[in-house]
């Protein structure tokens, strides 16, 4: 079954916050949503758990019952114990007695919160309780699981755990996707949406987003064109899309993240241009 959301608008305000989206969820995959701040990658994962209604378009994925999601907020309740949060979660989907208490018990070991399992939620580390947010989202087994930056502001090591879990409930026919700000989780997913303002940039496999870059990126101490340009560490990165970058300029090979940042600057200048 592919979930996922077609031609969808939505403005908030004055805004336009998703211009003509449209994103194909495979059944057993991770997508990754990518775009910088104000891109819309919220505004889209609310809309597929139908808490932002389109403007315009469709939505297409199952009934609530089968839906998980994890806010960017900690998805958990601050005065309860581990415990209780998974189990509020569970109850909220029917489940109970033995049946609660062995997903639970699975769920908190494969996060590692076992032993936490008595503490309050405000007691945990900022990575811990976004394991548990993810335990709540996962305790029913739902078709489709949305994670709005399930690890920004994590550990290293609480996000390799995230990443474990998330690619575990693919593994196990989950459709799964989030967004996010690491763009080195962005190229372990199957795919990878790229928003900039509301809008699509880009959509498929992270070679998809290789082999459909079209230029070259140069780094140095100054930019020759700096609305075609942006700081990476203590060098410039610039992006010209023909060939002809100047002669003295280092050609480098670009990541994603210099990917992403290409092509939204090329969209604004592009439009800026018309």
């Amino acid at each position: 079954m592919t979930y996922g959301i077609t031609s969808a608008r939505v403005r908030l305000g004055d805004r336009t916050a998703l211009d003509d989206v449209t994103l194909r969820l495979p059944a057993g995959s991770v997508t990754a949503v990518v775009g910088g701040d104000g891109a819309g990658k919220t505004t889209l994962l609310r809309a597929l758990v139908r808490q932002v209604t389109l403007d315009a378009g469709t939505v297409n994925t199952p009934e609530k019952a089968k839906i998980g999601y994890l806010p960017a907020s900690s998805g958990s309740w601050a005065a309860l114990t581990v415990t209780q949060n998974v189990d509020f979660a569970g109850g909220i989907f029917g489940l109970a007695g033995e049946s609660l208490a062995a997903r639970r018990s699975e769920l908190l070991a494969a996060a590692g919160l076992t032993a936490a399992g008595g503490r309050v939620a405000s007691q945990l580390s900022g990575g811990m309780r976004r394991k548990l947010g993810f335990c709540m989202a996962m305790v029913h087994r739902p078709s489709l699981l949305v994670l709005d930056e399930p690890s920004t502001g994590v550990d290293p090591v609480s996000r390799i755990d995230l990443w474990r879990l998330i690619s575990e409930a693919a593994a196990a026919g989950a459709t799964v996707v989030m967004s996010t700000t690491y763009l080195d989780e962005a190229e372990r997913a199957g795919q990878l949406l790229v928003l900039d303002r509301g809008r699509a940039l880009l959509e498929g496999t992270y070679d998809d987003v290789r082999a459909g870059f079209r230029g070259t990126v140069t780094c140095g101490p100054s930019a020759v064109r700096p609305e075609w340009s942006w700081r990476r560490g203590r060098e410039r990165r610039e992006y010209w899309p023909a060939a002809d970058q100047p002669d003295d300029s280092l050609v480098v090979d670009p990541d994603l993240e210099d990917l992403v940042v290409a092509l939204s600057l090329s969209a604004r200048n592009q439009e800026a241009a018309a």
